[in-house]
């Protein structure tokens, strides 16, 4: 880039009228030619071609530092020499030194003495950031330190306290959720009661999954007694009330648990004989529902193309109620809950829904939990299609 010429107008308030603008001469041995870069205003740049200039706005000039005054000077890893002017130190509203990453500006080409004078003020300027800098730098480390070992102490006081289980703990390393961040515990980096936390959380994560598995395995025994216990029930029921076939097959081992269960609900809920047990065929009511509309006379259903929602109903009506109450007087020693079916077609943009009612009834006999479900529903069929609606209000 060309460089910025040596003479140029000055500005009263920094240089004297007659001060020369050239570089002195030093001793070549105790001198090191620099690069200095600035830049120039609008107004600079107008003054620079006036005076002869290139006008540019950013104008590197090469001078001669004495050696006494290379503490003014950056070297950098290339070995080129720049006179300190980027970046620039200045002091902020609240008397702050902050760090702007730009040459200085003028309004006017500087003198050598503007730049060896704005090199010695940010040279002085740095040294109080660097300075701001390791203060600020080491009361962080101090707040941080501090806030650690507070952490550190509530969880090694508080034995309920985990580590995260992702990733696990280990004895050099652990992560603790707080209210505003993860913090990661080290020994190799932390001190005091902070290298404490990642061997205790870790003894505290071996201690849970061992407490874990015995739990699973105690749990898994009870599953097992339980199902010998069912199995001795059912065995006892099926050589007294089972009919011959029942009793042949479960003397040879072949009769199965699900058949054996299901014999002895229809005995214990034989009060409920008469009352229609709610059917599973949403497929084949949605088929029927949809052969109603033009759209879709021709679809075929299938169960993996519809979602049953199953949930029990917080109100019922009049008729559902008198059927519900009449449910407790056949089986008043069993439990009757009222629930809604929604079997749910999403096949195509308009979702259909078609609603079903029926009444679940649970009762436990001896080890068994025995339940089934009723349809309470008159003209059931017809109810469900005309209780079918659309998402988008279409048909």
């Amino acid at each position: 880039m060309d460089s910025a010429p040596r003479t140029a107008i000055r500005r009263p308030e920094l240089v004297t009228d007659g001060a020369p603008t050239v570089v002195p001469t030093h001793d070549a041995g105790h001198a090191l030619a620099v690069v200095a870069v600035y830049q120039l205003s609008e107004a600079g740049r107008k003054a620079s071609l006036l005076a002869g200039g290139d006008g540019r706005a950013v104008q590197e000039v090469n001078v001669q530092v004495p050696a006494t005054r290379l503490h003014l000077v950056s070297v950098d890893a290339k070995g080129v020499a720049r006179l300190k002017l980027r970046p620039r130190f200045q002091m902020d509203a609240d008397q702050r030194v902050v760090r702007v990453d730009a040459a200085p500006t003028y309004d006017a080409p500087p003198t050598l003495d503007d730049l060896f004078r704005e090199a010695a003020r940010n040279h002085e300027l740095e040294r109080v950031y660097q300075a701001e800098r390791t203060v600020a730098r080491a009361k962080k480390r101090d707040a941080e330190r501090d806030r650690r070992s507070q952490l550190a102490e509530a969880f090694l006081e508080d034995k309920t306290q985990r580590a995260l289980v992702h990733p696990a703990p280990s004895p050099k390393g652990c992560v603790l959720a707080t209210d505003q961040r993860r913090v990661y515990f080290d020994v190799a980096t932390d001190e005091g009661l902070a290298r404490d936390v990642p061997p205790e959380a870790h003894r505290r994560f071996r201690a849970d999954l061992q407490a874990k598995k015995e739990r699973n395995q105690q749990e898994r025994a009870a599953q097992l007694a339980l199902h010998e216990e069912k199995k001795r029930y059912i065995a006892d029921w099926i050589a007294k009330h089972g009919t011959p076939d029942q009793r042949e097959r479960q003397a040879a081992g072949m009769l199965p648990m699900a058949e054996a269960i299901e014999t002895i609900t229809d005995q214990v809920f034989a009060a409920l004989a008469p009352v229609p047990v709610y059917p599973r065929d949403g497929v084949q009511r949605l088929q029927t529902y949809l052969r109603q509309l033009s759209d879709y006379k021709d679809v075929v259903v299938s169960a993996e193309d519809i979602v049953v929602n199953s949930r029990v109903t917080a109100t019922a009506t009049a008729e559902q109620w008198a059927q519900l109450r009449e449910i407790h007087s056949l089986v008043p020693e069993a439990t009757a809950v009222l629930r809604t079916h929604r079997v749910i077609w999403n096949k195509r943009a308009a979702a259909v829904t078609i609603a079903g009612n029926g009444i679940l009834v649970t009762r436990r006999h001896g080890p068994l939990m025995l339940r089934r479900e009723y349809d309470i529903a008159t003209k059931r069929m017809q109810d469900a299609t005309a209780t079918a609606t659309w998402s988008d209000g279409q048909r």
